[in-house]
């Protein structure tokens, strides 16, 4: 998830958030919702009642760690033949994704990007790629659950959110259990 606080920017990518903070917020939704999802038909599954379940889940916690990127400007699909003089940030937005970033120049040059030999784009920085977070319960047997039994758990929640409506934004995401 990206944010700009610029009205240009979001008038041309009407999906950016509009603060990093909300960005963080729209993610933390997500992942703590598709937990409580897993969860919750993991105790239909198990054939507990909603009252049950509704406790066991008021007892877990869950915490997720993202840092947003910001977006000053954007090239919606840009031509091969187009130029950007960099000043400030700027994301390759290909269909609904940020795909790549022009980095601003440098304060005593001017610097392009250009499509047509992907000059100058840099790779979107991996602290905008990874989100972590930490789950934790007080419900005995949730607490005594294997690591196998978690790792499905978290399996489940990003099936879940890759196939959701944000499911561009996650289209390689890889989950690991520690």
């Amino acid at each position: 998830m990206t944010y700009s606080t610029s009205p240009a920017t979001q008038a041309q990518a009407p999906g950016i958030s509009q603060s990093s903070n909300s960005a963080e917020a729209l993610v933390k939704r997500l992942v703590i919702q598709g937990v409580l999802d897993v969860l919750e038909q993991q105790g239909r599954a198990a054939g507990l009642p909603d009252a049950i379940i509704a406790t066991i889940l008021s007892l877990l916690g869950v915490n997720v760690l993202y840092t947003p990127m910001q977006c000053h400007k954007v090239m919606i699909s840009p031509a091969v033949n187009f130029q950007q003089e960099m000043m400030i940030r700027t994301c390759v937005i290909i269909g609904s994704t940020v795909t790549t970033t022009c980095p601003p120049a440098p304060a005593a040059g001017a610097m392009m990007c250009m499509p047509a030999n992907g000059m100058n784009f840099m790779p979107i920085d991996p602290q905008h790629l990874s989100i972590s977070g930490t789950l934790t319960t007080s419900n005995v047997i949730m607490a005594t659950w294997s690591r196998e039994m978690w790792q499905s758990v978290v399996n489940r929640v990003l099936r879940m959110i890759t196939s959701g409506p944000f499911r561009t934004h996650f289209v390689t995401a890889i989950a690991t259990f520690t």
